[in-house]
């Protein structure tokens, strides 16, 4: 079940790095945030495994701009064997995005409705994390080191008024039953004045992929109760 009502939160950073599926070696950022970052940043701040965050659209607030870097990173996957960096470290060119701003637009998706657990508990719990500048973990833009900021949108920011052809993008990745990762893209993309729209065809397929929860005789299960109680005692307050 989609919620109606759309919950907004703006992000910002000096740097973003939204890296191209398409290309292998060297870094090259789409010109926006892509839905999955949003979906990860929308993570980060409230995560709870009863609800999936539907991402609906990303306006971009301040004008894309490009710039070439020159970044370390190691040409190995970490395994089982440690990494002896200094082995496998390579230097290569990145094409990032410098100074940005959006305004993420996403509402909640039940597959099951709860009437304990309804979308509204979940609305004040994420806005009261914006107020507060609460999250689970430290949101990024795109790649770990470029940190980002999130606030409430003061409702008059207004997206840049121009239209960037895309093309193809990265939707964001589906798993199935066995937990086995696929990507979905989504094709003819483009900007327009300023705002990304999601599809809802790629919304509802990923809305469908396998959202694993842990058995609940887990110790994470129980520490993710303890959690709830003390978000729902908050809230009374």
């Amino acid at each position: 079940m989609l919620d109606a009502e759309v919950v907004r939160v703006k992000v910002s950073g000096d740097f973003a790095c939204f890296t191209r599926a398409d290309l292998k070696v060297e870094r090259m950022t789409y010109p926006c945030m892509t839905p999955s970052a949003a979906r990860g940043i929308l993570d980060s701040i409230l995560w709870k495994p009863e609800f999936q965050w539907y991402v609906r659209r990303i306006l971009v607030l301040k004008p894309i701009q490009f710039i070439s870097v020159k970044r370390n990173e190691i040409k190995a996957r970490q395994g089982k064997n440690p990494i002896i960096i200094e082995d496998v470290r390579t230097q290569r060119h990145s094409l990032i995005l410098k100074d940005v701003a959006y305004i993420i637009e996403a509402s909640i998706y039940q597959k099951v409705f709860d009437k304990k657990n309804q979308p509204q508990k979940y609305k004040t719990i994420f806005r009261r994390h914006v107020q507060k500048g609460q999250c689970f973990r430290r949101p990024f833009l795109g790649t770990r080191e470029f940190a980002a900021e999130f606030y409430e949108p003061d409702q008059n920011e207004v997206p840049i008024q121009e239209s960037v052809p895309i093309g193809s993008m990265l939707f964001d990745l589906i798993y199935d039953t066995t937990g086995k990762p696929r990507p979905i893209y989504f094709y003819d993309v483009a900007l327009i004045n300023g705002v990304l729209e999601c599809p809802a065809k790629e919304n509802e397929m990923l809305m469908q992929s396998s959202h694993i929860r842990p058995p609940v005789d887990r110790e994470f299960s129980s520490f993710m109760y303890a959690f709830n109680q003390i978000e729902e005692r908050e809230m009374g307050q």
